[in-house]
């Protein structure tokens, strides 16, 4: 702040005062824009998957690690690695606790660990809500679908008679949503587990079974888009608080709930979907490193040549920005125990904080 007066000769005199010499000093002692621009200049950043090499993770990392390179400051060299290991527990537990932390290191870790702390999973050695948080690509919102030579057509249809679902195993997510839509909206599904994850979808196709539900859309437009493209399958209902673009005319399971902590309970197992295939830095990332990462992401998502290129991969983009996943994770690891204690219920889950 600066303060000015008349003399007596009417000269204007100024006097600066403390905290104006401060903002001064401030900008004196601030980087030039130079440094700013070069930030990245020479250094080699590594985009480290905490899945297997061609899988969704993999692929989605390694479409962004291109573009990273031209739109972070200072241009470097941009590598994708793989850490495989307990779907991404390894990788995640890795970024949190040894991972360097002088921004030179991006995680893509699964959106399904991300809750693992909330639900007492031991092994997961981390504070989710720490993580500089960049963005993700898009969401993996699930849907529940049915053949098209079944009977089930709607989820009415499922709600007033018995239809059969393929699943993998008690935990996954083809488990899991039946369950959920069972309890909530009064469907009346059978899963049948046991199948392996393409063989679920072949006894689908086969005939043995009526359908799927928990399967990622975004998944099944590019693993069998056959059945999209080919209108083979019935889409019933989609699990999300907002729909897909693509699927504007199906039901939303958020809206078919009433009850307010139906819908809190929704909420927070919706969370990881909502994520979709996140990216974070290790807590304790210098901001501006952060900052630059966070820009760059941003810019990436809002060039039309770059959704024109990942689109034409069968890659789905409906991106998430750090900020708006960072408040999504600190409202799931503040929710009331008794929503907590449902959802644990309905996923399976010891639902313990640790």
């Amino acid at each position: 702040m600066l303060i000015c007066s008349l003399s007596k000769s009417g000269t204007v005199l100024v006097r600066f005062t403390v905290g104006a010499l401060a903002i001064a000093a401030a900008i004196a002692a601030a980087p030039p824009a130079s440094a700013q621009t070069d930030l990245y200049k020479g250094k080699t950043v590594r985009l480290v998957v905490g899945s297997g090499v061609g899988g969704g993770y993999d692929i989605y990392a390694r479409q962004l690690a291109r573009h990273l390179e031209k739109a972070l400051p200072g241009q470097p060299n941009v590598v994708t690695q793989n850490m495989e290991g307990a779907a991404s527990l390894t990788a995640t537990n890795w970024a949190y606790k040894i991972a360097p932390k002088d921004g030179t290191v991006i995680l893509a870790t699964a959106n399904a660990v991300l809750l693992e702390p909330l639900y007492g999973n031991t092994a997961a050695d981390f504070d989710t809500t720490k993580f500089e948080w960049v963005g993700s690509i898009g969401k993996q919102q699930q849907v529940c679908v049915t053949w098209h030579a079944s009977k089930a057509k709607t989820i009415a249809d499922v709600q007033a008679t018995e239809f059969t679902v393929s699943a993998t195993g008690a935990t996954g997510g083809p488990a899991i949503w039946p369950r959920v839509l069972n309890q909530m909206i009064g469907t009346k599904l059978k899963v049948i587990g046991g199948y392996t994850t393409s063989a679920s979808r072949l006894a689908v196709e086969r005939g043995e079974v009526d359908g799927i539900c928990g399967l990622a859309w975004s998944t099944l437009k590019t693993s069998d888009p056959r059945w999209i493209n080919d209108k083979l399958i019935n889409v019933l209902v989609q699990m999300g608080v907002t729909a897909q673009p693509d699927l504007k005319s199906v039901p939303l399971l958020y809206d078919m709930v009433k009850s307010p902590d139906d819908k809190k309970t929704l909420e927070l197992i919706f969370v990881p979907d909502e994520m979709g295939r996140p990216y974070a830095m290790p807590p304790g990332t210098p901001p501006q490193f952060v900052s630059a990462v966070r820009d760059a992401f941003r810019k990436i998502m809002t060039d039309p040549a770059f959704k024109t290129e990942t689109e034409g991969r069968g890659l789905e983009v409906d991106p998430i920005y750090g900020e708006e996943m960072t408040k999504l994770l600190t409202d799931a690891f503040a929710v009331p125990k008794p929503i907590l204690e449902r959802a644990s219920a309905l996923i399976g889950r010891p639902g313990q904080k640790k």
